[in-house]
């Protein structure tokens, strides 16, 4: 089954990663690659309650990064790797304007 992560950004920027079959990353890789990225870009937690669900985390994430990121060929290949590995699910859609991940 192909698997695919589908982001899409402010003013209908769009990007379309295919996850190479075998990419694999262990659970708490991607954990630790997204809690890294969190971090390196100042994001900020966005329940009032400080907790942060890898939701969230890959929301923020991928809202921090913006275009500038996920054209680096280097960055989403590790984005790709986490996000599926996260959410181990085969279609992912990040849709950062409504705030929402679908499956």
């Amino acid at each position: 089954m192909q698997k695919q992560i589908s982001v899409v950004l402010d003013k209908g920027v769009e990007f379309t990663f295919h996850v190479p079959e075998g990419v694999a990353m262990a659970h708490d890789a991607a954990r630790a690659w997204l809690d890294q990225q969190f971090t390196e870009l100042d994001c900020e937690p966005l329940r009032a309650s400080g907790k942060v669900l890898t939701a969230d985390k890959i929301l923020v994430v991928t809202q921090a990064a913006g275009a500038r990121l996920l054209g680096n060929a280097d960055w989403a290949a590790g984005y790709v790797a986490a996000v599926s590995t996260a959410l181990g699910k085969p279609m992912i859609r990040v849709d950062v304007p409504s705030m929402a991940i679908t499956y």
